[in-house]
């Protein structure tokens, strides 16, 4: 495959979409594009219909997914404030079947429509929701139990602040609902998804719970290990702990050794200090194994560093191609004292390749092998080039 990208920082949208289609058409060079993505600042909410069009009226009809977010990444960049548009484009990718999907209430729930992902039929998925109609960890939950196989990277649209008023780009189109989407049949797609915590402590068998709340660790309240936790600490590292705490459920349990990256990390969204109990953002099972873990900007560093460097051993002298990124709008310079990290992260490890994405709402991305919505975390779909052993 070959891919190309191009930001513009433009307030005019057809100036932006015409400039950005050019110009990513221009670094494809005789390619033809086969698929699109378009990420767009909040300065486009109201005229994504123009932008949408001046990108089509260049590159022509184009199977196409993206959004209008809070941030968007281009290149090396994270554009956090101001105008623009980041359009990245892939030749030779394969057949990409584009769609969109929507949730529909019924008396008895609802029901999510538009796109059956068919069982025996796994593939990678680009996904890019509306948070405020679009039920993605139901989907999620549904694919990991029914269609396995499936792997789902992308997004949670950050760009709109209540229901209606996100943007998502669909081919030519603008919606303001649902979720869309990119089947890449035939593409090679390499995912990473940082977490960016580290465990803090010992590991403790979960010994009581009751869906998302958990009773006992290792046969006490977790809010009795918690305060054994930040006794032992230095002062530092336990005002880290009392900034950014988390749960960490270890994903292998038969890994004898567990290390940063080895958890499927949830935060800890409250405390009842009568009975010792806590509640994460997961429903958790008696039996397994939790960690408490910090999130802080270096351990955020080092996760996805980390992840990175693998990826370069994986790819053993293979350059690759491009990637699209999808980071929380916690990171950013909301986490990190200097700007553009992730991005230009990716750039010194992976070297300046053609890069997209925006700051995501939450960020999906497979775990060990089961796809999952994340919060503060940085989930890349990466796109090689040439063949393995080629």
């Amino acid at each position: 495959m070959k891919a190309a990208a191009a930001l513009v920082l433009a307030a005019d949208p057809e100036e932006a979409g015409r400039r950005a289609a050019c110009e990513a058409r221009a670094a494809l060079g005789d390619s033809a594009a086969s698929f699109g993505a378009l990420f767009a600042s909040p300065e486009f909410l109201g005229s994504a219909e123009i932008l949408a069009r001046a990108v089509t009226e260049q590159t022509g009809p184009l199977p196409l997914v993206g959004c209008v977010a809070e941030s968007v990444v281009g290149g090396a960049r994270e554009v956090e404030t101001g105008p623009a548009v980041s359009l990245w484009l892939a030749a030779d990718l394969g057949p990409v079947e584009t769609f969109a999907m929507e949730y529909v209430r019924t008396p008895v729930g609802g029901v999510i429509g538009g796109y059956r992902f068919a069982a025996g039929e796994p593939g990678m998925y680009l996904l890019i929701c509306d948070p405020f109609t679009f039920p993605a960890e139901d989907l999620l939950a549904h694919l990991n139990e029914h269609v396995a196989g499936t792997v789902i990277i992308g997004g949670m649209a950050s760009g709109g602040l209540g229901v209606r008023e996100s943007r998502l780009f669909l081919d030519g189109r603008v919606l303001s609902k649902g979720a869309v989407g990119a089947r890449l049949q035939g593409a090679e797609v390499h995912t990473l998804v940082s977490q960016g915590c580290r465990p803090v402590g010992q590991p403790y068998t979960v010994t009581a719970a009751r869906g998302n709340l958990i009773e006992e660790l290792g046969g006490r309240s977790p809010l009795e290990r918690l305060q054994e936790l930040a006794a032992a600490l230095p002062a530092a590292e336990r005002e880290q702990l009392a900034t950014g705490l988390h749960a960490g459920l270890v994903i292998d349990e038969y890994q004898a050794e567990r290390h940063q990256g080895d958890f499927l990390i949830r935060a800890v969204v409250g405390a009842d200090e009568e009975s010792g109990a806590i509640a994460v953002g997961d429903e958790v099972q008696v039996g397994q194994t939790l960690q408490f873990q910090v999130r802080d900007a270096q351990s955020a560093d080092e996760d996805l560093r980390r992840m990175l460097e693998r990826e370069v051993a994986v790819l053993d002298g293979r350059p690759p191609g491009g990637a699209l990124m999808f980071t929380c709008n916690g990171r950013g310079s909301r986490l990190f004292s200097e700007p553009d990290h992730d991005a230009a992260l990716v750039a010194k490890v992976l070297g300046e390749i053609p890069v997209a994405g925006f700051f995501c709402a939450g960020e999906l991305g497979p775990v060990a092998g089961r796809n999952y919505l994340h919060g503060f975390t940085a989930s890349i779909a990466m796109f090689p080039q040439g063949r393995p052993g080629g």
